[in-house]
């Protein structure tokens, strides 16, 4: 226990000190777009963690919002992680594939996710499947192409044992490609995990009435401004808990990784 808390101590010293000159700062200034920390945690409480012991806290409020918002994230997450790895998996086994496809691909990839809420917007309608979508389609690139330059760039030793023992062609995908791949893969889900926090948020400001991106423009339009820099707030602290999870995840489930480095070292 001393350790971890030596080690939280070490870790949090600098957001602790720049939490304190914030609120220093703030009411020094008394600029009203630049609310204090303790207006802004006070606004939390209030909106999303003043409810019963029983429920954690969380209000009914909280509830609606994080379940609907965090709903669509992982739906479209996961969406974006089964397409990305399948079509990056088969784009980097196949050269043919991979040129015929590789135009499109880059031509898509080029096109900015915000220029396409209309058109989504248009086909699907205002609703939870046009903001999987749009989660989907715009975070979906960096696990195909981490996918198929993970794939692309396994070791052709590797295969050539593996056809040697007679491994089949699927044997082969799952005991040595996708092992090999993985760290390029894992690396392409953490990084598409983050934009879909991002994406999460931008297809809610529009024509949503529940989520913490339809909390955020509606406090805007209201200028309540504690309660908009709350739904700020909550978004960096569940961007760090995302990146903790997978990144222990990760550590986890590609542990005979990190020991097969440390042995070739």
């Amino acid at each position: 226990m001393t350790r971890l808390l030596r080690a939280a101590a070490e870790r949090l010293w600098l957001v602790v000190l720049a939490v304190v000159a914030w609120e220093i700062g703030t009411r020094a200034v008394q600029e009203e777009y630049f609310p204090p920390p303790s207006k802004i945690v006070s606004a939390l409480h209030e909106m999303w963690f003043s409810g019963p012991a029983s429920r954690l806290f969380l209000t009914d409020k909280a509830v609606d919002d994080f379940s609907t918002s965090l709903g669509h994230l992982f739906a479209g997450w996961l969406l974006s992680c089964v397409v990305g790895v399948a079509l990056g998996v088969a784009i980097g086994r196949s050269r043919t594939l991979n040129d015929l496809l590789d135009p499109l691909l880059q031509f898509l990839r080029a096109v900015p996710p915000p220029t396409l809420l209309p058109f989504f917007i248009m086909v699907f309608q205002l609703g939870a499947t046009m903001q999987i979508i749009t989660i989907a389609f715009s975070v979906v690139w960096p696990v195909l192409l981490n996918s198929a330059d993970g794939v692309r760039t396994v070791d052709s030793l590797q295969l050539e044992t593996a056809r040697v023992f007679g491994l089949s062609r699927y044997q082969r995908l799952a005991t040595v490609i996708l092992p090999a791949a993985a760290p390029k893969i894992f690396a392409g889900l953490r990084v598409s995990l983050g934009f879909a926090l991002i994406l999460m948020v931008l297809s809610e400001l529009v024509g949503s009435t529940a989520g913490i991106g339809a909390q955020l423009i509606g406090a805007q339009r209201d200028f309540d401004l504690p309660a908009m820099w709350a739904g700020i707030v909550i978004l960096g602290v569940l961007g760090l808990l995302f990146n903790g999870v997978f990144v222990l995840l990760e550590r986890r489930l590609l542990a005979w990784h990190s020991g097969a480095r440390r042995l070739a070292n």
